[in-house]
């Protein structure tokens, strides 16, 4: 007996030595490049949007490159199972078409097809196909079934195109029945890169989705953020844009609230490394918007709720900057700025400026605001509602990183 438990050890300390070997000797880990957080259907303006026997095509554009290309497929909120006829993935041309010798087939466990239970997602296998930063991609997905209300993202800023019937998710120029700034049942893209590279999970509302910046431009904070890390063609550091319109930090609306989705949107990105809290105006201004009196929150519930999501972070190793709030008293929406709500802006920006618990501040309200009038956004940032910046406004959100917080 002892000398088989003897052997047993020595076979359990082989192996040990062996997969931690392998560990260290691989140069390549996967890295989440581009992401889209779902939400519920009807959880946005709009009646739910429902496929059958139709192609979508997204078009992403990824922060980081890499040498292989992996997909992610939600099904986080839909009502019945999701079957996936096929599935492909190209480098994306214009419009609706990708490169000529690009495509290729996305396959689950060495099938073309997947069922996806209701809450779950799937994972496709590794497609050889390299892509520079910020490279597009065309992610086609065919949908032969009646899918119910769909697993969405409500507003990115890049067009992705939708087909009438059929399957044409290997096709160089798919027929486009109409366009659309959504993403459906895509929530992430990955790729294969060089070890040393990392992650940024910016988990936000919609001035991290980029509300109101140029569709196709390219000009959310977050994509601006990996243009200057990621120059020169070195894949440096990832930048996931984990966004979603009007998203608090601890009521639902427009999705899930920020605490709810953190461990899908921020834990589950492969290869993070860091994550950016831009959160808590909506918190403010929400209620008194849609005059519900019984979801006001205090500046200390967001900061504690916001001090959650830190310890959650750092308990899963990740680097944490925090987003002071923007101003919004030049804001065309009735009873969002009130001498209330600005008083608990003001509460949480110094607690966040001043605490320890971050690793960094990034001062989103000081770059915008106007000096003449603190609670107004600077006019030359103001996109017309009073409340998103303008394109040059995302700039200097973006600017206002210290880049060697990511060496």
């Amino acid at each position: 007996m002892k000398r088989i438990l003897a052997v047993l050890a020595c076979v359990l300390l082989a192996g040990s030595t062996t997969f931690t070997q392998s560990r260290e000797v691989s140069a390549v880990h996967w890295v989440a490049t581009w992401g889209a957080s779902p939400v519920p259907p009807g959880s946005t303006f709009g009646a739910p949007t429902t496929f059958e026997n139709q192609t979508i095509r997204h078009v992403v554009r990824v922060s980081v490159g890499g040498q292989r290309v992996r997909v992610r497929f939600s099904n986080a909120f839909g009502a019945s199972p999701l079957r996936i006829g096929s599935a492909h993935v190209a480098r994306h041309d214009s419009g609706a078409a990708i490169v000529p010798g690009t495509d290729q087939v996305l396959t689950f466990g060495g099938r073309p097809s997947i069922v996806v239970p209701v809450g779950a997602v799937a994972l496709s296998d590794p497609a050889d196909l390299e892509v520079p930063n910020h490279g597009r991609l065309a992610v086609s997905i065919y949908v032969p079934d009646n899918t119910g209300p769909a697993t969405y993202h409500e507003v990115t800023r890049q067009t992705s195109y939708i087909s009438g019937p059929g399957d044409f998710t290997g096709t160089l120029n798919m027929p486009v029945l109409q366009s659309t700034v959504s993403r459906f049942f895509l929530s992430v893209v990955e790729v294969s890169t060089l070890r040393t590279v990392g992650g940024i999970v910016a988990l936000g509302d919609s001035i991290t989705v980029g509300a109101r910046s140029t569709v196709d431009a390219y000009h959310t904070w977050p994509d601006l953020l990996s243009a200057r890390l990621n120059r020169f063609g070195v894949p440096r550091i990832a930048v996931v844009n984990a966004g979603v319109g009007c998203s608090r930090l601890l009521f639902d609306v427009c999705g899930q609230n920020g605490s709810a989705r953190f461990d899908r949107d921020v834990l589950a990105a492969a290869g993070a490394t860091h994550m950016v809290i831009e959160l808590g105006l909506n918190d403010i201004g929400i209620p008194t918007i849609l005059g519900v009196p019984s979801q006001l929150v205090s500046a200390d519930d967001i900061i504690v709720g916001i001090g959650q999501l830190i310890d959650r972070a750092r308990a899963n190793g990740l680097g944490v900057i925090g987003a002071t709030i923007t101003p919004v008293g030049s804001s065309v929406v009735p009873g969002f700025f009130t001498p209330e709500n600005e008083a608990k802006r003001q509460a949480v920006n110094e607690w966040i400026r001043t605490t320890d618990r971050f690793d960094a501040v990034v001062d989103f309200d000081l770059v915008l605001r106007d000096p003449s009038d603190p609670t107004r956004l600077l006019p030359a940032f103001n996109s017309g509602d009073g409340i998103h910046p303008t394109d040059a406004g995302y700039q200097a959100l973006a600017d206002a990183f210290n880049l060697s917080w990511f060496r």
